[in-house]
This record gives structure tokens, C-alpha cells and sequence, in this order.
């Protein structure tokens, strides 16, 4: 297995060149902190693959549109309760979906 360092200019840039209209850039910094703290948590490197996380990863404007997705939300806590939520300094939310 041949493992490489990913930088956050460059975490983006694989976002941007395969799915360039699918998250902020706002989102992308902060999804690369989670990624990056989460391999720090399990002690392992964390696998970039773009398509995978697009399909497992939404980004939100806001917990309202959230909780128009999933009827079983009811606030932020409750999302917490049910899955990842990365909250961004304007607002919004990528959540892995469920």
C-alpha cells in the first residue's frame, strides 16, 4: 500500500477537479479537519476518495433544510444523536447522510 500526505490545497483540489459543484469552499476546510482529526482519533490514515464521501456527505445551509430532509430530526442535538455533523462558521452543516 503506498500511502501520500494530503494538504488542504490539495484535499480541495481533488474535490474541485471531480465534483467541483459539490461542496464550499468553507465545507471542504472543514471536512479536511475532521478527516485529518479523525485519523489522529483511530490512529489511522484516513483514505481520500472523493466519490465515496460525496455519496456519504451533505452539505446544508442551515439545520432547517436539514430537518426538511429527515423527519425523524427535530433539532441539532437530535442530528448529533444520529450522525456525524461537521457545523460551519456560517451556519451550515455537512452531515453524513442516514
Amino acid at each position: 500500500m503506498i500511502v501520500t500526505n494530503v494538504y488542504p490545497c490539495e484535499f480541495k483540489q481533488a474535490f474541485n477537479s471531480l465534483r467541483p459543484e459539490n461542496f464550499s469552499n468553507e465545507a471542504l476546510e472543514a471536512m479536511y479537519e475532521y478527516f485529518d482529526d479523525l485519523s489522529e482519533d483511530i490512529g489511522q490514515p484516513f483514505e481520500l476518495d472523493v466519490i465515496a464521501i460525496c455519496c456519504e456527505f451533505t452539505e446544508y445551509e442551515s439545520i432547517k433544510e436539514v430537518v426538511a430532509n429527515y423527519d425523524s430530526i427535530e433539532d441539532l442535538e437530535d442530528l448529533r444523536d444520529h450522525t456525524s455533523v461537521i457545523e460551519l462558521a456560517d451556519g451550515g452543516l455537512v452531515i453524513q447522510d442516514f
